[in-house]
């Protein structure tokens, strides 16, 4: 399928990163008073990796949020395996730039259980909680507000890498996978059902380090396998980029609005 009859995002490209982590601040706030409007509680699934840490404390610092926060709850895209407080863990990142700075009581935030020894037990643990929340009916995705995803240079997303069998998993909305191709290699993520069903898919791109990698995910032959970013494609108007000048100057056929 060639890039031209792929359902576009909308892409957003602010001046630099801090920049672009106030535009993405923004959308949270705008993504949680339709979600509260709607059905009262606000579900959104953290990134992790470093691209994150800006966001998170941008979003701390939005005062349209002190009224909803007893009213949101917090999940994961993926986890590595590793305890919760070890420098690699994604939960240890959010803790730090999100978790402390907010008041969420520890019933609101799911923490996926990756450090577990058992993968495949944690991912139908995880995704239980998922469902028991979540889920429209039996067997449906769970349906999230809102999904936090990063970019990798290798156009990996969560934890989904080019070549992985769990890209092609559609009957399980949570994964382990035992040999990703970085430190460390188990790991637990959200499946592409459950990337796809959300009301919100929200895509951080920054730094020019990013700028081959989205032209080649945005304007490159359709090719979801080898870069699993591609796979991620939610119901149009659902998925939108928030990137900066560095990580778009190489964008040449993608429409974008200035954040």
């Amino acid at each position: 399928m060639s890039a031209a009859l792929r359902a576009q995002p909308h892409v957003l490209v602010a001046a630099d990163a801090a920049a672009a982590a106030q535009a993405a601040a923004r959308l949270w706030v705008d993504t949680v008073k339709n979600a509260l409007a709607a059905r009262g509680v606000f579900h959104v699934a953290l990134a992790g990796g470093s691209t994150p840490r800006e966001v998170h404390r941008a979003v701390t610092g939005q005062p349209d949020l002190d009224f909803a926060w007893h009213r949101t709850h917090v999940y994961w895209g993926d986890e590595r395996a590793v305890p919760p407080h070890d420098p690699r863990s994604n939960y240890k990142m959010a803790e730090e730039t999100l978790l402390d700075g907010v008041p969420l009581m520890a019933s609101q935030v799911h923490r996926m259980p990756a450090d577990a020894e058992d993968l495949d037990a944690a991912a139908r643990a995880y995704a239980a909680t998922l469902v028991a929340a979540l889920a429209p009916q039996p067997h449906a995705a769970p349906i999230l507000d809102l999904i936090w995803l990063g970019l990798g240079t290798d156009g990996h997303t969560a934890s989904l890498f080019p070549g992985s069998p769990a890209l092609h998993v559609r009957d399980r909305w949570v994964q382990a996978v035992t040999d990703a191709p970085f430190d460390p290699p188990r790991r637990l993520t959200l499946t592409l059902p459950v990337l796809c069903a959300a009301r919100r898919v929200a895509v951080i791109a920054t730094g020019r380090e990013k700028a081959d990698i989205a032209r080649t995910v945005l304007e490159g032959d359709y090719a979801p396998d080898r870069l699993p970013m591609q796979a991620v494609r939610p119901a149009p108007g659902r998925l939108i980029w928030i990137m900066d000048d560095a990580a778009a100057e190489k964008l040449t056929r993608t429409a974008r609005a200035r954040a």
